[in-house]
């Protein structure tokens, strides 16, 4: 299996595309066997069908002449820098469940249970009859998967959305579910990190939820380690695994998705035309820290990984 990440050496600035082996980083140069030039992990994305066999031929000649430099010698990047970044909300039939009863416990509402039953049959009908849910997210708010992250002043809820992320390699504009999938160049890792008490609007509920603010700060979504190629990936049985500070909170696999990738690529390109290195996020399964009680605090370590797409470790820090 191949993979492809965007790497920068101690003391230099210079960032690299490179592809990932089994023994470390080999970087990847525009010169060599018919790759754009400058190589980026865009340009890569955008010419997906024919740089991949080319990929696969420099990671095989490399494996066999022990060429890679080791991987603890370079700093690990977002593997790309998004165009359009599409999210997924309320994609997870436990996830959502769990979060709606964490919000009307805090508010004092209803029963627990009573809650938790009336949006299951929500979510089964959703799932029948309903379309995605989907906003945008902004590139800004993208960093790389060992980078540290500062926890704002202005939220006092900070919570973990262990995500995975299909990555567009070729131009997707009102493509049905059946091709949609084609248009999926590779897979990675995000972690779409929220504000939980910036999401509702108190000085005006009527408006609904404001993810502006919620998702877009700075650093909310440390992104990677690496693009995989989709032809490796089984989206539809992935586990997708959070532990915080060595202990387990998100574990479970994309079957509990209510929309699938196929549809939730397919739904947003009605909308709006894909293009290559613009990413999905397909929304996040059960386990976050607004419903267990547990939001992030200054020192806090999340571990996450999403079956063979790598890992990511990002501590957070107090503005």
């Amino acid at each position: 299996m191949i993979r492809v990440g965007t790497f920068s050496r101690p003391g230099d600035a210079r960032r690299f595309a490179g592809l990932v082996t089994e023994t470390g980083v080999v970087e990847l140069d525009g010169a060599a066997v018919g790759l754009p030039d400058p190589v980026t992990t865009t340009a890569l994305l955008a010419d997906w069908d024919r740089v991949l066999p080319l990929l696969d031929a420099i990671g095989a000649d490399a494996a066999r002449a022990g060429a890679a430099e080791p991987r603890d010698g370079v700093h690990v990047h977002a593997p790309l820098r998004p165009g359009q970044i599409l999210q997924s909300g309320a994609n997870y039939r436990t996830h959502v469940i769990d979060l709606a009863a964490a919000h009307h416990a805090e508010r004092g509402a209803r029963p627990d249970a009573e809650i938790r039953a009336e949006v299951a049959e929500l979510m089964d009908r959703r799932a029948a009859e309903g379309t995605p849910y989907l906003f945008i997210g902004l590139p800004s708010s993208v960093t790389g998967p060992h980078d540290d992250v500062t926890i704002p002043a202005w939220t006092r809820k900070f919570d973990w959305e262990l995500e995975l992320a299909a990555v567009i390699g070729r131009e997707a504009f009102r493509v049905d579910r059946d091709h949609a999938l084609d248009h999926v160049a590779a897979y990675t890792i995000a972690n779409d990190l929220t504000a939980r008490d910036q999401v509702f609007r108190r000085d005006m509920p009527e408006i609904g939820t404001d993810w502006f603010r919620g998702k877009n700060g700075p650093g909310f979504t440390p992104l990677g380690p690496w693009l995989v190629p989709a032809r490796d990936v089984d989206p539809g049985d992935l586990r997708i695994h959070l532990e915080l500070n060595g202990e387990v909170m998100q574990d479970e696999t994309t079957k509990d998705m209510l929309f699938d990738v196929a549809s939730l690529v397919a739904a947003a390109s009605e909308i709006t035309p894909l293009r290559p290195g613009d990413l999905v996020l397909t929304g996040s399964p059960a386990g976050n820290g607004m419903a267990l009680g547990r939001l992030l605090r200054d020192g806090d370590v999340m571990t996450g990984t999403i079956g063979a797409l790598g890992t990511q470790r990002t501590r957070v820090v107090a503005e």
